[in-house]
């Protein structure tokens, strides 16, 4: 009797949870804390918005592919640009700011990737807005404004320019062209990057609900040189609703040759479309989206999460690009937008088997960028393509000096060539395997037969690299190092084969000489001389998977419970957990996958919208490598998925003791449908 009454208030909390569910398509803030607030992204795997407590205000704005010289470490660094949605709004000459806005409350729309903002201004209106960086148009943003008058008010509501302080010679422009049908009022500046690399430029427009001709005068004003603003007058009168959009562009020279030009005409392109159409056609490209998608039956809060981590990966990755994501996406300037083996290991699976045509951009990045890799191998005395651990716009090493990843975690070469031959193996497109799979992976395995040093059979060995677990420098025998370099020798072997070309012998025979070493009990042993310490992150454990180099259960099951024990509470990033899970999950341990898959990302939440940090109780997200990671253990572990040279196939794995069921949609090229009950 007394152990029923111990377990009945749990057993009410998990009934009120279920009678509470989270919306599955929206997060929701209610209480706005601006002293412990982490802005969420909206984003269109171009530009970043990330998101702000202060009413009509976003903290950044963030352009995939533009860098710089400048900051941390002497290398290239993601860039801020124009926040070309700042604005304010004036009611009855008061600007509202925060302590005005009373009853403030924010919203994420998953679904149609928009960010809306809510509140009331005393007696006098109901004020929201809605900004959308616009799937269509890759380098176009939307802010929606609408303000419902409780009695009789003036608005005055201004769109302001401001330039990030890094750039310099700032000129700022003002122009109105009038046609018959339309007078369009662009608010333009333009900078050079910190070094003078780079122009950068940005410009908006008002778009109105009124007939033409009926619109608000609209009045430029000019503050200084690194901040001007347009702004108008509205009067509206009590039970009256007014709405009125801003649209704006930004674009760079990384982007196109004349930036300044380009970004006048692509928000005239906004501004004639109208708002209507605009966001008709971001939802339909929204909608298309999602028809890849995870639905998870017993676990709404589950479902919200993991719909924010898809969400966060399709906002961070463009089809028909040649841009990869650094590990902080387009969150802000984290890990100066570099990319990192975070994307090919973890983020990329996710997005290949969810949406192969978004993934095929992150392969193009590195195709595009194999000459470079080619010349930092020579550098370093090897053959083939050697990668850089921080790869930004030109592909060279992007690593900080300090850092020793830079010359020495050499496994990010591996795990580019198995992205190429994954890519293949989902898509079984053999014209492109021929043109740049083959490509990357023949110069990544030329690499590999080049950097062993052969002492004899069986010892084939790769000394002197950072390991996976990056607490582990200048260490011989990584495993997960030593596994990548056979996989990519085998697959490039695979490939050649494939496409009718006598592979190179040596391949082959290297990858059957690289040693995986053993500890004394039975368990692969990390690195040479590896004994026991604590560890940063996943290595041996990633032979299971992603790598398939230990097949045998018995010994998948020996290395999790030992290396599970060896990584800390904290200070270590959130992948690791995801893989836990997902191999208990092939283990069939549903209830032990689903510890790690909480324990991957729960803790690491950030208020007031679940925005992952990169540790538990860290304040730096988005963390895009971690979704990346947790997503793989719903897909590949308690949705089954496995990636074979025949294609995406189906096998037996656990659920979560809560979960009925897993259904994974529109997956793969045939869009094909899986489900795990």
């Amino acid at each position: 009797m007394i152990q029923k009454l111990l377990l009945a208030p749990a057993l009410f909390l998990l009934f009120t949870a279920s009678l509470t569910a989270q919306d599955p398509w929206n997060i929701a803030a209610v209480k706005i804390d601006p002293s412990n607030y982490y802005g969420i992204t909206v984003a269109n795997g171009m530009i970043g918005v990330v998101s702000s407590p202060e009413p009509f205000k976003v903290k950044d704005v963030v352009l995939a592919g533009a860098y710089d010289l400048y900051g941390r470490g002497r290398v290239s660094n993601f860039l801020r640009s124009f926040n070309l949605l700042n604005m304010y709004l004036e009611v009855d000459g008061k600007r509202i700011g925060s302590a005005d806005a009373a009853n403030m409350k924010q919203q994420l729309d998953m679904h149609h990737a928009n960010f809306t903002t809510t509140f009331n201004y005393g007696d006098k209106a109901d004020v929201s807005y809605t900004y959308y960086s616009l799937r269509q148009l890759p380098f176009t943003v939307l802010m929606d404004v609408t303000v419902t008058a409780k009695k009789d008010i003036t608005i005055n509501s201004a769109s302001v320019m401001e330039a990030p302080d890094a750039l310099k010679e700032v000129q700022n422009y003002y122009n109105e062209i009038d046609r018959p049908h339309v007078v369009i009022s662009l608010l333009t500046s333009t900078a050079k990057s910190p070094t003078g690399k780079l122009q950068m430029c940005a410009s908006n427009t008002f778009l109105f609900s009124e007939k033409h001709g009926e619109e608000p005068r609209v009045i430029h004003e000019m503050w200084d040189n690194n901040m001007h603003l347009m702004k108008f007058t509205k009067k509206i009168k009590a039970g009256e609703t007014y709405h009125f959009s801003i649209a704006g562009s930004s674009i760079t020279s990384a982007h196109h040759d004349d930036p300044l030009n380009e970004a006048e005409r692509m928000t005239i392109t906004a501004k004639l479309e109208g708002r209507d159409r605009l966001i008709a056609f971001h939802n339909k490209a929204w909608d298309e989206i999602w028809k890849s998608d995870i639905t998870i039956d017993g676990d709404p809060q589950a479902q919200q999460d993991i719909h924010s981590m898809m969400y966060h990966l399709y906002s961070f990755v463009r089809e028909g690009t040649a841009l990869s994501p650094s590990p902080m996406g387009l969150s802000g300037l984290g890990y100066n937008g570099h990319v990192f083996w975070d994307t090919e290991l973890w983020m990329y699976p996710a997005i290949l088997v969810l949406h192969p045509e978004m993934a095929k951009s992150l392969v193009e990045y590195r195709f595009q960028r194999l000459g470079a890799a080619k010349q930092n191998a020579f550098n370093h005395g090897f053959k083939g393509a050697m990668f850089p651990w921080e790869s930004a716009g030109t592909g060279v090493e992007e690593t900080p000096v300090w850092a020793l990843s830079g010359p020495f975690e050499h496994h990010i070469t591996a795990c580019v060539g198995i992205a190429a031959w994954n890519y293949y193996c989902v898509t079984q497109d053999k014209d492109w395997l021929r043109e740049k799979g083959y490509p990357i992976l023949k110069e990544t395995a030329l690499f590999w037969a080049s950097r062993v040093e052969r002492n004899g059979p069986g010892k084939y060995e790769i000394k002197n690299v950072v390991a996976s677990d990056e607490w582990a420098e200048n260490i011989d025998n990584d495993a997960f190092t030593n596994a990548a370099a056979k996989a990519v020798l085998q697959h490039a072997t695979e490939a050649a084969v494939l496409l009718g070309i006598k592979p190179d012998a040596d391949w082959m025979n290297v990858a059957n000489n690289i040693p995986i070493l053993k500890i004394d009990n039975g368990v692969t042993r990390e690195h040479g001389s590896y004994n026991g310490e604590g560890i940063k992150q996943a290595d041996v454990n990633l032979l299971a998977y992603p790598l398939k180099e230990i097949t045998d259960t018995k010994q998948i099951r020996k290395d999790l419970e030992y290396y599970e024990t060896r990584v800390p509470n904290e200070g270590t990033p959130a992948m690791t957990q995801g893989v836990f899970a997902l191999l208990y999950a092939r283990l069939g341990d549903g209830g032990k996958a689903y510890h790690f898959f909480q324990d991957a990302y729960l803790p690491n939440l950030n208020p007031p919208l679940r925005v992952i940090a990169e540790t538990k109780g860290g304040t730096n997200p988005y963390f895009a490598t971690g979704a990346g990671g947790i997503l793989q253990s719903v897909l590949m572990g308690f949705g089954g998925l496995e990636i074979t040279p025949k294609g995406i196939v189906q096998i037996k794995t656990a659920l979560p003791p809560n979960w009925k069921s897993v259904t994974l949609t529109g997956i793969g090229v045939d869009k094909k449908t899986y489900i795990n009950k």
